[in-house]
């Protein structure tokens, strides 16, 4: 059932758990610290994600976890695999019309379909829970494994902009993408047909 705000409230995202084939995905606690700062810790992949700093220590999981509990602007979720933590997806409300999907995995789980099979976990929990007519994301241009990602999800390329980017200390050019409640519906109502072979 759809709710009639934008925006999620802390006691409904505190306690949300979502399940895939692989994966669980729920809400990060400090508990989760060594883990997030072990993965996060790589410029790898601070180089493609535009708020996380390089390196990324301890203090700074404490400070992002801390931030969470207390923020309304946005949902996030730590990615396990067998509970053990490979990475983070979540969605940016600060653009209540434009909600922003984004995510990232530790390198040794890369190549193995977990960004997208995460990916489209919230992607269905925010068009099933939330009025939301659009999410929209994007990947350095320069990441075609994240855009791989995006356009597996449904997204569709919007165009080039300029983001900026911590770990760089710049902008770096980003391709955009949107994903509608009307395709999103057609992927999920396709993805559910059963075929039978005449």
């Amino acid at each position: 059932m759809l709710q009639d705000f934008s925006t999620p409230t802390r006691r409904e995202t505190s306690t949300v758990v979502l399940e895939t084939e692989r994966l669980s995905l729920r809400k990060p606690t400090l508990a989760d610290v060594k883990a997030i700062a072990r993965l996060a810790n790589d410029r790898r992949i601070a180089e493609n994600t535009r708020r996380l700093p390089h390196p990324y220590r301890q203090d700074d999981a404490v400070r992002f976890i801390k931030d969470m509990a207390k923020a309304r602007a946005e949902t996030v979720f730590l990615i396990e695999e067998h509970h053990t933590p490979i990475g983070m997806v979540g969605i940016d409300w600060r653009q209540p019309d434009s909600p922003e999907l984004g995510y990232w995995l530790g390198v040794e789980y890369w190549g193995r379909g977990f960004g997208t099979e995460a990916a489209r976990a919230v992607i269905d929990y925010a068009f099933e829970e939330f009025d939301i007519e659009h999410m929209i994301s994007g990947a350095r241009v320069v990441n075609p494994a994240s855009r791989n990602i995006l356009e597996k999800c449904g997204f569709q390329w919007t165009g080039v902009e300029l983001h900026r980017f911590d770990a760089l200390g710049s902008s770096s050019p980003v391709d955009c993408f949107r994903l509608t409640r009307g395709v999103w519906a057609s992927l999920k109502s396709w993805g559910h047909a059963n075929r039978r072979d005449a």
